[in-house]
């Protein structure tokens, strides 16, 4: 296996991934590449939880608010720029962590992106307005009918994946699954991925309490800021798209703040789901002491201490 070591820290959003992620940073002395799609964007800063000036400061971070919310960054992007960043971590460091909550983006790195042939981009035009005439509700059907296999697995609450799927069978005559696990990468770098967990209810109230503090920090008058924006996909994320339905009429800002939380709480559910099925994944309770997490590393992956 090859002797440089990519430590992966996984699991729901607000169970301490960054402040863990530091602290194994700071231990072996390597940079961290960040994998949660969120927080690639210059503009949403306080709605996506992204490090403290104070947590950038301890280690060298990757991939934070490094493009615009109008840039197209695809998930095949973020794999050759991450793979270049650490090619070039590994030339002077054994190590190098990688943190985030964004499953598919952590499973490019660590295995490879399924390779989908090219799609007219009229496809995905058409799509988007079939869901905004349609609902969702139409992309699930059509998904279903198209692709069964795929259908039993995606996310049938998130358009964008429904989209993205449907545009590879309407593209290509063939199922989206057909294109699934058939080109996976070799890598330079022998993974270790570490897990936080946390009793569910714990981990809701820990979710509850980021929400609040986010909203003390000025999330209200991040997301007006960008509001006229509200189209672009990035924008169509937790955090944002409840407020922008207050900020159009449709609900009361105290619905939508607990709509946030509500949601949040949904989507650290589906992140424990994905992260589960991680190969070789070990898990710690969160409030597991660094040190005892960096001693399993050590262990791991046969290091000297620092």
């Amino acid at each position: 296996m090859p002797s440089k070591y990519l430590i992966t820290v996984v699991g729901p959003t607000a169970i301490g991934k960054t402040a863990m992620a530091i602290e194994i940073a700071k231990h072996f002395n390597c940079e961290i590449i960040s994998a949660d799609s969120r927080q690639f964007f210059k503009e949403m800063a306080i709605g996506t939880a992204v490090p403290s000036t104070d947590e950038l400061a301890q280690a060298t971070h990757h991939f934070i608010q490094n493009i615009s919310i109008f840039e197209d960054y695809t998930v095949g992007d973020f794999e050759r720029d991450a793979i270049a960043k650490l090619d070039e971590l590994f030339q002077s460091h054994d190590y190098a962590v990688m943190v985030g909550g964004s499953g598919l983006y952590i499973d490019a790195v660590l295995k490879g992106f399924d390779d989908f042939p090219d799609i007219d981009p009229a496809v995905r035009i058409k799509l988007i307005a079939d869901y905004e005439a349609k609902g969702i509700e139409y992309l699930q059907q059509e998904l279903e009918r198209l692709d069964a296999v795929h259908y039993a697995k995606v996310a049938k609450d998130n358009p964008q994946r429904l989209m993205r799927a449907l545009e590879v069978c309407i593209g290509s005559g063939q199922p989206y699954s057909s294109f699934l696990n058939i080109k996976k990468n070799s890598r330079k770098f022998t993974p270790v991925v570490i897990g936080l967990e946390a009793e569910r209810e714990l981990m809701y109230d820990r979710i509850n309490r980021r929400v609040d503090i986010m909203v003390q920090q000025g999330l209200i008058e991040e997301a007006r800021a960008l509001y006229p924006h509200k189209k672009l996909n990035a924008l169509q994320t937790v955090g944002y798209r409840e407020l922008f339905s207050y900020f159009d009429g449709e609900i009361a800002q105290d619905f939508a703040l607990e709509e946030i939380k509500k949601n949040t709480r949904r989507f650290a559910k589906r992140q424990m789901t994905w992260f589960k099925r991680t190969e070789g994944a070990k898990w710690f309770d969160f409030t597991t002491a660094p040190a005892d997490i960096i001693n399993y590393i050590e262990h791991t992956t046969h290091a000297n201490s620092y």
